[in-house]
């Protein structure tokens, strides 16, 4: 079995799990996926452990959770989570001395922490607590969902690594601490392999979702588009019935995504709630600005180093956009080739490229399953340990202890 190539479809329907040789016998490939996930997520934990114990009280430090190692695990937005579980969403923006409106909950989206109070319901735990085993089992819940979408396009073994690396990349110890992205990864992934299999009524609950999880959801209704568009300029037939479905997903999705700042709107009286809000973290690094689509990466850049910051960025946007056209790029297939392409539009256009960009790259899982990361056995090794070691214990280091993701 070999890769897809030029933009052909691989297989309709849901595929057969895949198996793995282990020794002399073969095993499903979830089996081999949990047993990776729980070694991976001990692995991650005695790098936030070593990270936390050699820089308690450094200068550069900048952690906020609390005392203690399990303080150190509840920093940046976990606290943020923690106060929409107990607190909810203001009626009234909170306006600061400038009359701006100052960071606040309508940020940070509900599936997540209703999930968490949902367990703590049932089970007493703790907050923080519940909050991470709830991470914890949709980072796994994710990681099988990439494989099975990976599946539905590539060889066994791509799959399988693709899904490996997810579960054990640079920002794969995220999936661990209490924000949505695990949550939001599972959803997303689920929706992504039912547009991969042509299940486009499936597809459409995962994706609401996933659309009160995390921002982003917006680009699976754009790449459904994408992908209509390439099929009609490559001539292929389209049943009457994925006319009526994929414009039922793409409606639906698209309302889902646009309904959260409309609903704030309503409820605060301010049309430009969600976006003035989001503004109150770009302050902290531009001062007052307007949000215009398409333009964040150049404020950012530009108010660094001026005309070679904006420089730097077309550079880098047209480095991506000839990545995105290449050959081998395009043979990953063309749904996930589309929501690539759709993703990484949508972070231009609204996301403000600090830090936390690096983390918002995790929706790009299904890249992972690309054929030139898992050629040869020597290069599977190779990406990895280099991401699981090195990488990983970097990125908690600078997203973790240095500046929150």
């Amino acid at each position: 079995m070999t890769a897809v190539q030029h933009h052909e479809h691989p297989r309709l329907g849901w595929v057969p799990t895949p198996r793995v040789r282990v020794w002399s016998r073969y095993v499903p490939a979830w089996v081999i996926l949990v047993a990776v996930y729980v070694a991976f997520r001990l692995v991650s934990t005695g790098v936030l452990a070593l990270l936390w114990g050699t820089t308690q009280g450094a200068w550069f430090a900048h952690y906020d959770g609390g005392p203690g190692f399990w303080g150190f695990l509840q920093s940046w937005d976990v606290q943020w989570y923690h106060r929409v579980a107990f607190e909810g969403y203001p009626d009234e923006l909170p306006i600061d001395a400038n009359g701006d409106v100052k960071q606040n909950t309508w940020a940070f989206f509900p599936v997540f922490p209703t999930l968490v109070r949902g367990l703590m319901s049932v089970s007493g735990l703790d907050y923080f607590v519940a909050a991470a085993v709830v991470a914890v089992v949709f980072g796994l819940l994710a990681t099988l969902a990439l494989h099975r979408m990976l599946a539905q396009h590539f060889a066994p073994t791509q799959a399988l690594w693709g899904a490996i690396f997810f579960a054990s990349g640079p920002l794969s110890w995220l999936l661990q601490v209490g924000y949505a992205e695990s949550t939001y990864l599972f959803f997303l992934f689920c929706a992504l392999a039912a547009m991969v299999s042509r299940h486009y009524l499936l597809m459409i609950p995962f994706a609401l979702v996933a659309s009160f999880t995390h921002p982003g959801a917006l680009a699976l209704a754009a790449a459904l588009g994408l992908q209509g568009i390439f099929r009609l300029v490559r001539r292929q037939r389209i049943l009457w019935h994925e006319w009526i479905t994929v414009g039922a997903a793409i409606v639906l999705i698209t309302a889902a995504a646009l309904f959260w700042p409309v609903m704030i709107a309503q409820i605060t009286g301010d049309p430009s709630a969600y976006f003035d809000t989001e503004l109150g973290w770009w302050r902290l690094y531009l001062g007052r600005v307007i949000f215009v689509p398409f333009t964040p990466f150049y404020l950012l850049y530009g108010s660094l180093w001026g005309v070679w910051g904006w420089l730097l960025v077309t550079v880098v946007l047209g480095a991506v956009a000839f990545w995105l056209t290449r050959r081998s790029t395009r043979a990953l297939g063309i749904d996930i080739w589309s929501y690539s392409v759709m993703y990484i539009a949508y972070l231009v256009a609204v996301f403000l490229p600090t830090q936390s960009l690096i983390r918002m790259l995790l929706p790009l899982g299904p890249l992972l399953g690309h054929p030139g990361l898992s050629a040869t056995p020597r290069r599977r090794w190779t990406v990895l340990l280099v991401g699981a070691l090195p990488l990983q214990a970097f990125a908690v280091f600078w997203l973790w202890v240095v500046y929150p993701p």
